[in-house]
């Protein structure tokens, strides 16, 4: 019978202080982490500086920055709104899709030509309130003698960027180049 309480109560230490160790590395998570989402905060936000703060505190003083962001996201996204309605109001063929990513003045479409041997280089750059029509600008590339290889668009920071690689159909005819300028232009203008 003694063999049985020396091994409960052995079993009942070994559970103990495997519950103090789950608690102790619980707390020390806890603590890092706050430490963690305390050191995101500006130092200016701090009011005595954090050094002086007790952890609940600093973890009060985190939350109040938290909410201010918050409500600085949401005056933001309301200002955008409000923007994009009065863009809108003022320029009513112009659909609110167009004119949420494109804020300000549109530049006037820009076009790059290179010609490198029997390549054909097209660079068109746009605003994104500015639609061009691809497949027009490709039927007058081939429409010039040259037979489009590969497009490719992107879209960085407010404009669209069409790069057209071709290549001359027939090398010693080649193309006017400029005549290709000229076209588009006139296209997307």
């Amino acid at each position: 019978m003694m063999e049985g309480t020396a091994g409960e109560g052995s079993s009942r230490r070994s559970c103990k202080l495997e519950r103090k160790t789950i608690e102790k590395n619980r707390r020390i998570l806890m603590k890092t982490l706050c430490f963690k989402l305390v050191s995101l905060i500006p130092d200016h936000h701090f009011k005595p500086p954090k050094e002086l703060l007790s952890q609940q505190d600093q973890l009060e003083q985190a939350t109040t920055y938290i909410k201010l962001l918050a409500a600085r996201v949401e005056e933001m996204k309301r200002r955008k709104t409000q923007a994009v309605m009065t863009s809108t109001t003022a320029n009513p063929t112009r659909s609110s899709k167009n004119n949420a990513g494109f804020m300000g003045r549109s530049k006037p479409p820009v076009v790059k030509i290179r010609e490198l041997g029997s390549n054909l280089e097209v660079v068109l750059i746009s605003g994104l309130c500015k639609t061009v029509m691809l497949h027009q600008v490709i039927s007058i590339i081939e429409q010039e003698g040259a037979e489009v290889v590969n497009v490719n668009l992107s879209n960085i920071a407010g404009q669209i960027f069409h790069t057209i690689h071709a290549q001359v159909k027939v090398s010693r005819v080649g193309v006017d180049s400029t005549r290709i300028r000229v076209r588009i232009q006139e296209l997307i203008s």
